[in-house]
């Protein structure tokens, strides 16, 4: 019987908080969907600031009267969807953080509660300054680069054979750009998805260094690999042009050197309420250094290792042994020659 009712009793929690995650998923959903009717209302309006990096670029390339359009019935529909999903997440995202913050916080200590709840306000900022940053600078420069590439061959060719020179008329087929909706959009919402994702690394960082899952000496010594891994994101996020990719390895490596600073902070502020506790221990200020001496080859320890000690009896007797037996091989050597 008393089994059966530690059971009981320790099930009634799990059930509270499964009802508690289940209606906190559920105000988090309904107001996603809230935020998609209202970009959907209004998706002609953020279809057309979504399309003007690509708007000018065709207006400075000559277009006076840029033209985008779509080659299938259901384009134009499904192009306003995604962008009431991409567009809604983004204003629930304060009630769908809220409802997260209301679910863990009771578990918390106040002071964790104290340190978490900066980076639940930072992260909606960061992300819209990395969207910002996509949209105003980094967008435009995509958009130059590939519709310029494609009037610099025939501009180097006009050159070349003179004929904007002599005035001859054009021969050949033009080649005229016509956009897509769909196609321009996947570019820009990429854009912004992965500036604003990549925003994210100063917050992710700290909060590793605030859990103890990662230090700035750590960081530093693994330096060289996340300029590896930077590059290989900005390789995958980015459209296939060097400028674009340029400038997100060296955003997203600033903010990898913004986070080691934070981190830094952190272990700081650590160790000196561990000082104040009077729980620090002086070994760990050399912590760092002896892991990066433990990686190195101990090779004094090896040599050690294989040098014989002096005045060992054991090394004296096999040595005596030693002389003895060419003592007797040199004596047999010489009685044939007697």
């Amino acid at each position: 019987m008393s089994n059966a009712d530690d059971l009981e009793d320790s099930s009634a929690p799990l059930i509270e908080h499964l009802a508690e995650l289940r209606t906190r998923l559920i105000r988090a959903a309904l107001a996603f969907v809230i935020g998609m009717v209202i970009c959907f209302s209004f998706g002609g309006y953020i279809l057309d600031f979504l399309l003007i990096p690509i708007e000018n670029t065709m207006r400075s390339l000559g277009n006076p009267n840029p033209v985008m359009q779509y080659t299938a019935p259901q384009e134009y529909f499904f192009t306003l969807i995604r962008i009431s999903m991409v567009g809604g997440l983004a204003l629930s995202f304060p009630v769908i953080g809220l409802q997260l913050w209301r679910f863990i916080a009771p578990g918390l200590y106040k002071s964790e509660r104290n340190a978490f709840l900066p980076f639940l306000i930072a992260s909606p900022v960061l992300f819209l300054l990395g969207a910002s940053f996509a949209q105003f600078v980094v967008v435009p420069l995509a958009m130059q680069f590939f519709l310029g590439f494609a009037d610099l061959p025939s501009m180097v060719a006009a050159l070349v054979s003179g004929e904007a020179a002599s005035g001859e008329p054009d021969r050949g087929i033009d080649i005229v750009f016509n956009g897509k909706v769909n196609e321009t959009l996947d570019i820009t919402l990429k854009m912004i998805v992965a500036f604003g994702l990549c925003f994210q690394l100063p917050v992710l960082l700290t909060l590793m260094g605030k859990a103890g899952l990662t230090s700035a000496a750590g960081l530093r010594s693994v330096r060289k690999y996340a300029v590896v891994g930077i590059l290989s994101v900005a390789a995958l996020v980015t459209p296939p042009d060097v400028t674009t990719q340029v400038i997100l390895f060296t955003v997203v490596y600033g903010l990898y050197e913004i986070s080691i600073f934070l981190v830094a902070r952190v272990d700081r502020k650590r160790e000196a309420d561990l000082r104040a506790q009077g729980l620090w221990d002086e070994d760990d200020e050399d912590e760092d250094d002896a892991e990066s001496d433990a990686s190195k080859p101990a090779a004094d320890e090896v040599n050690t290792a294989f040098t014989p000690t002096k005045n060992d009896p054991l090394l004296d007797e096999f040595d005596a042994e030693l002389d003895d037996d060419e003592g007797e091989g040199e004596d047999e050597d010489k009685e044939p020659g007697k």
